[in-house]
């Protein structure tokens, strides 16, 4: 008699990392990525790690220092104090000549910010997270040349929570800091 097996929908990465911790508690796992990091059972996975905008100063280092490949830090858009302007700081570079979508027009190296024309002189920005890499170039920008709309954040369903998170140890401004798993995102608006 053959034995029927069941399967089971494959197990989410932190599921699956929370699960080798909790067997090697204390111990040092491999985790999905690759990266060898520690990750101990004190009641952290109460927590998580947040960039406080009002703080951070878009060094770039959200893109370069993360453990993933592509950063969990992405651009967040706070629609209520943008200003939808035609010339965007966050979307284009400072001095353009001509206000077109070409390459070395955009501020955003992978053109993760996309543009929809409302009505003349308005157009409505969106960010497409796939694409966004953490650079910050367009927070940059924005907070330059515009009112402030676009910031970082760091993403819970993409990051793997380390017990010490690499940008958090390069963060020139302490912008990053673990909060309770019940609070909200600090957004900004």
């Amino acid at each position: 008699m053959k034995k029927e097996t069941t399967h089971k929908s494959p197990i989410e990465r932190r599921k699956f990392v929370r699960m080798l911790g909790s067997a090697v508690a204390g111990g040092t796992i491999l985790a999905t990525t690759g990266v060898l990091f520690s990750k101990f059972r004190t009641g952290e996975e109460t927590h998580y790690w947040q960039i406080d905008p009002q703080k951070c100063t878009h060094c770039g280092k959200c893109e370069t220092d993360c453990v993933l490949t592509i950063s969990a830090v992405k651009c967040f858009h706070a629609n209520k104090i943008c200003g939808y302007c035609d010339l965007c700081g966050g979307y284009y570079r400072s001095n353009v000549k001509d206000l077109n979508t070409a390459a070395e027009n955009m501020m955003c190296p992978t053109g993760a910010i996309q543009r929809k024309f409302v009505e003349d002189p308005y157009f409505e920005y969106k960010i497409d997270e796939d694409l966004c890499n953490g650079c910050a170039k367009c927070v940059k920008g924005c907070t330059s040349f515009g009112n402030g709309s676009l910031y970082l954040q760091i993403k819970r369903d993409l990051c793997v929570d380390c017990n010490e998170c690499q940008i958090a140890k390069v963060c020139p401004s302490n912008a990053i800091t673990r909060v309770p798993l019940a609070q909200a995102y600090k957004l900004k608006g």
